[in-house]
């Protein structure tokens, strides 16, 4: 009996094992929003997904730590981000923010408080489909899912695909009141020497929960230089036209900073006080998908 016990057991997490495998074979869209032409299939992108089923973080896909690859940025004041916040455990990847032991001064700015970032190690191209399935932290800090060009005189692309916090406040900026629940997308060609001003197009909807609340799947297809369309729990939302040709290699961004349009209250808010569950924003898996 025993015996017949385990064998059930390991069959029943064999069926839910093969049923995660069959599914993550293509991408999460729904019924009749796959926009993948006839003649198509969807391939998986094996060094730009991950479903953090172990304990450490895929030092050959991901880097958590801030500096280094050609990244110089480690934060927006007062958030710093520190590798330390970055787990893998219970098959997410969690970024956690909190207040710092101490403050830190760095380049004549000051941080008190502390997020994390993870960033790709191989770039992602024009043509490839990019989700995440993402539960955003419950403080004012963010939580996000983005691809970013690494710096080029004449064009700095950032994309983001999802960008949101968890709470607002009577402190955040009167445009900003409903970014706790939002799916909102930017393309911007950042300010560079060459290309002294920046340009921005962006679109937005409203989520049926605060982002906060549950998983939500973001997605975008990187459909040509001319046109992202972007995909909530696998249904069509809108699409951007970007300003300029969108045509350079990107790397995979999952931010969680400070904003000063939604700042850190006075007693520190659920930065400080909230659980480590309130505190982070966990993603349970990043999924990119290229036409073959």
């Amino acid at each position: 009996m025993i015996k017949l016990e385990y064998s059930l057991i390991a069959l029943l997490l064999f069926s839910c094992a093969s049923k995660e495998a069959v599914q993550a074979q293509q991408p999460y869209f729904i019924a009749n929003n796959d926009p993948k032409p006839a003649d198509k299939t969807w391939s998986p992108v094996a060094s730009l997904s991950d479903e953090f089923d172990g304990s450490e973080l895929n030092l050959q896909k991901w880097q958590s730590e801030p500096i280094g690859n050609g990244w110089t940025w480690d934060g927006r004041p007062p958030g710093l981000f520190k590798d330390s916040n970055v787990v893998v455990k219970d098959g997410k990847l969690n970024v956690t923010v909190g207040k710092l032991d101490q403050e830190v001064m760095k380049n004549g700015k000051k941080f008190t408080h502390q997020g994390g970032i993870v960033r790709a190690l191989n770039a992602g191209q024009v043509g490839w489909y990019y989700e995440c399935k993402m539960k955003a932290n419950s403080t004012v800090m963010s939580s996000t899912f983005w691809l970013m060009s690494k710096y080029d005189c004449d064009k700095k692309l950032e994309l983001d695909i999802q960008e949101c916090v968890g709470r607002t406040t009577e402190k955040t900026d009167s445009w900003a009141k409903n970014w706790d629940q939002i799916f909102h997308a930017n393309a911007i060609h950042r300010e560079t020497t060459c290309h002294p001003k920046s340009e921005r197009v962006q679109d937005m909807i409203v989520p049926e929960t605060k982002n906060h609340e549950r998983f939500y799947v973001y997605g975008a297809w990187w459909k040509s230089p001319e046109e992202i369309r972007f995909y909530l729990d696998g249904k069509y939302a809108y699409s951007l036209n970007p300003t300029v040709s969108w045509d350079m290699p990107a790397y995979l961004h999952m931010a969680i900073e400070t904003y000063d349009w939604n700042p850190i209250p006075a007693d520190g808010g659920l930065v400080e006080s909230g659980s480590w569950e309130q505190r982070t924003t966990q993603y349970e898996w990043v999924r990119t998908w290229k036409l073959e």
